[in-house]
């Protein structure tokens, strides 16, 4: 065989290999664009995209874009907790990501004289910990409000004796 003849060979064999693995690559990444991961229950991914029911749940989660679930683990606070419980943790946490004031710059040295370092601070956590809060807030309210409406005329309050007229059966 001459040596154009194997380096073109050589050429097409590599081109060929090359196709398929490109080939299953893409297959691959198309698997993975479908598959919804069983440990993102909490998450954006599994909460928000399954919140299609009618239900109120369902309606704050999309219009809040945020679980309550995801809501409580970003103000590291359990379900149930008081309002003011919620409100400290958002304080805290809203004020630990704001920004800081830049630290005077010193005047003697090896820094004297430099640009002192621009104030750190995370405009995106601090977005993130005032969604929880809404969200959380959202909840309470819709809560209270469920709390204080009266019940439909037909039905009977709660502990009330209507329908147990006999006591234990």
């Amino acid at each position: 065989m001459s040596a154009p003849k194997i380096i073109i060979q050589i050429l097409v064999t590599g081109a060929q290999i090359f196709g398929k693995a490109l080939f299953e690559a893409g297959k691959q990444a198309a698997k993975n664009a479908r598959h919804t991961p069983q440990g993102a229950i909490g998450s954006d991914i599994a909460g928000v995209r399954h919140a299609t029911s009618g239900s109120l749940t369902d309606k704050l989660t999309r219009d809040h874009r945020m679980t309550l679930d995801e809501a409580h683990l970003i103000l590291n606070t359990k379900q149930g907790e008081t309002l003011e419980s919620v409100l400290k943790n958002y304080e805290h946490l809203f004020k630990v990501n704001g920004p800081r004031p830049a630290p005077d710059p010193p005047t003697t040295g090896a820094r004297a004289g430099k640009q002192p370092a621009p104030p750190t601070h995370s405009h995106y956590l601090q977005s993130k910990v005032v969604r929880a809060r809404e969200r959380i807030e959202a909840e309470m309210r819709v809560m209270e409000e469920a709390d204080s409406t009266p019940p439909p005329s037909g039905a009977a309050p709660p502990g009330s004796a209507q329908g147990n007229a006999g006591g234990s059966s």
